[in-house]
This record gives structure tokens, sequence and C-alpha cells, in this order.
């Protein structure tokens, strides 16, 4: 076994950086304020608050007053989706989304549903990307608004989502993306494309849990779409309305360090985990038999790889996996216990006993390459005699090239 435990599952968390724990450590020690207070204690920290947002705003090129922090990414989630929804009942019941969006999404839909509201869920072809003619197609004069997934958290898939934003925006229809997944590791700006909403969370480029951030464009008052998404939760004023808490003012300038340091590293990191994610599709691909990508080849987010291994499940790799000090998933860390198979793997096609044998690896910046050596060389004995134990390779029908 390796001596040091190897990371591969960023997509789920990712470990706080050394430099973003010092800036949180610093916060929590010195500026432990309400920000909310008028002493010089509290002062100090609104004024930590501040700087905070317009930091996390600047990597997607947004406005100060246009970042709302919030408790999780899932939060976020769940404010745009409801929050608009009933704001804007009166111009229609209809929302679109689509079928490989996170639970903080597809779940948020369900219970609107039970208020009468009707969803679209859109499928995908078999990389997980939307047809933006089938997108067109369902708008109906009732719909109002659009929540699409920037990438996805299983496959890596990106989505179309500019032609998205410009369909909304010509239907004068609210648009959501999550951005989770792809927040601080590809570029994003809200002013080319022209959201309305966006949610992001910090421990997904590597600062703390519990804290997240919903983008609001101020703009889309000006443009005809009227007070687009309205407050979910009730009590003071903190974070224009929309989020009634104390600010975790350590934990938010945690996360403006850790933009800080995405937005400086993104060009860099983009090459470096390219180059190993297209290694390890390459090397599986030419010494695993039965196995195949799941996502769209080049279309996706640079850290994340997810393949498919026929005749085994994705669990039992998992924890031969963990055996040998490394860290992979199946999929969404979100729904990992749940005994069913993937909905995002079911919906680009794949039959419930292949989507049960697949394995995510989603790459971070503590990954090095003798890392990604060391995991290629012990996944294929482990398939090897994981497919040998199957009962669901009965004429023992795998083959690993040496």
């Amino acid at each position: 076994m390796n001596k040091e435990y190897i990371y591969l599952d960023c997509a789920a968390t990712t470990p706080v950086d050394p430099r973003v724990i010092e800036v949180i450590n610093k916060h929590l020690k010195k500026n432990y304020g309400n920000a909310s207070s008028l002493h010089s204690l509290g002062l100090a920290a609104n004024n930590i608050l501040e700087e905070s947002r317009e930091s996390v705003g600047s990597i997607i090129n947004a406005e100060k007053d246009d970042v709302i922090f919030t408790g999780s990414g899932t939060e976020s989630n769940n404010i745009a989706i409801i929050g608009a929804a009933l704001a804007n009942k009166k111009r229609g019941d209809h929302i679109i989304t689509t079928s490989i969006e996170h639970h903080a999404i597809l779940n948020p839909c369900k219970e609107l549903e039970k208020q009468g509201f009707k969803v679209s869920y859109l499928p995908v072809d078999k990389f997980g990307i939307i047809n933006i003619e089938n997108l067109k197609e369902t708008i109906t004069d009732k719909t109002m608004l659009i929540s699409i997934m920037f990438a996805n958290n299983e496959i890596g898939t990106i989505e179309p989502i500019k032609d998205i934003a410009e369909i909304a925006n010509d239907a004068n229809i609210v648009f959501h993306t999550d951005a989770v997944q792809a927040f601080g590791k590809i570029p994003i700006d809200v002013n080319n494309l022209k959201f309305d909403m966006l949610s992001a969370s910090a421990h997904k480029l590597y600062g703390p849990k519990g804290v997240g951030m919903l983008y609001m464009r101020n703009k889309g008052k000006k443009e005809g779409r009227g007070k687009y998404c309205r407050p979910i939760m009730f009590g003071g004023a903190h974070e224009r309305n929309y989020r009634p808490s104390t600010e975790n003012v350590p934990s938010i300038a945690g996360f403006a360090k850790a933009v800080e340091l995405a937005k400086k590293e993104m060009p860099n990191e983009m090459k470096r985990l390219t180059k190993l994610r297209d290694k390890i599709t390459n090397t599986i691909e030419r010494k695993i038999e039965d196995s195949y990508l799941n996502g769209h080849p080049t279309k996706r987010l640079p850290n994340n790889v997810n393949f498919g291994f026929r005749y085994i499940e994705g669990e039992s790799i998992l924890l031969s996996l963990d055996m040998e000090g490394i860290a992979g998933s199946t999929g969404s860390a979100c729904s990992s216990k749940s005994l069913e198979p993937s909905h995002v793997l079911l919906a680009i096609g794949l039959k419930p006993e292949e989507a049960h044998g697949s394995l995510r690896i989603t790459l971070g910046r503590f990954n090095k390459e003798n890392d990604i050596d060391y995991f290629l060389d012990v996944l294929p004995p482990i398939i090897e005699r994981l497919r040998k134990m199957s009962p669901l390779n009965k004429d023992t029908k795998y083959i690993i090239k040496k």
C-alpha cells in the first residue's frame, strides 16, 4: 500500500488549502464580531465581509452587491429555485430543468410540483448534453424559470450554457445555473453569459464547508423581469434579506482567499489537470477492455474522469482502491449511500447494471503525476480480480492488456 493516502474525489469536496486555513484562523482569533454590530469589532467584521464579497464576485466578473453569501450550494439552489417560482407565480407556473441536475435542484423542483407548479425535465444525449432545439420547443407562455447546471457533477459534461442563457434572455425568462462544480475551475463571466442567478460553494475549491454563494443580477430588475426572486427564509436583514442569519465572517474570508487563489492559478491548473485527466482516460481505454468513458470526451471539466467497467460494481472498486490508499467515488457524494443507480448515468442511456459499475475520479490541486501513475498501476489488477469473482461475468469476459 502506498504510504500517503491519495485523494481523487475532489468533486465531492476538496481539502482546505493551508493558505485558506491561515486566513480563517486569523479571523477566528481576531475578527470575531457580529458584522451587524455597530461597535469597532462589528465594523471590522463588516469590512471583511464586504471585501470578501467583492473578491468572490470578481472571479465571475460580478458586481459586489450582486453576491449573497449562504450556508451551502444547496441553500443557494433552494433560494434560487423556490424564490424565483414564488416571485414569478403570477407570470406563470412552468419551470424547465434537466434530468441530470444535482438533487439540490431536482428535489426543490419536486417540492414545487406538490404545490401545483409544472416542471419539465429535459432529456440529454449519450454525452449528457441537452438539445437546444428541444429547450426552445419546451418553453411555453407560462415558463418563468429555467435552471440548468453549468457542468455535471458526476460525468463532468459542460452544457452549452451561453446558448441556454441567450434563449432565456430572449424569452424574458429568469435563468439560474448551478455552477458549483464549474466555479473556480473554468472561466465564467456573468456579463458575457447574462445569468440572472448562479450558485457556488466554497468547499469545492479548497475553501471551508458551510459557506456558499448566490449571484443575483440586479440588472434584471431594469430589464422588465421585475423582482425575479423572493426570500424563502425570514429573520434579520442580512444578505439583502435573502439569508437572514449572522454571517460566518471567518469562513467567508476563507472562501474569498480560496477564490483569490483559484483566480490566480486557474490557467495553469486547467492545463495541468486536463493533461492528467487525459492520461487516465487514455490509459484505461488502452489497458482495460470492456470499459467506457461516461460523459463528453472533450466538453468536460478538466479534473473529471468517469468510467464504466462491465461485469462489476463500482462499490467493489471503491473498497479495493481504498485498501490501496486511494479515494474515488461512484458518483455524487450526496447520494452515494443510496443503493439506487445514478440518475445521471441512467439519463445518458446506461442500463442499471452498467450504471452500478461506474467509477468517478476527480482530480485536484494537490494531486501529482506520480499519484496518477500509482492509481493506474493498481486499477487494472483490481478490475481483473473483481471480474473473476463477479456473478455478472459468467463467461469471464475480461481482458487486461499487459
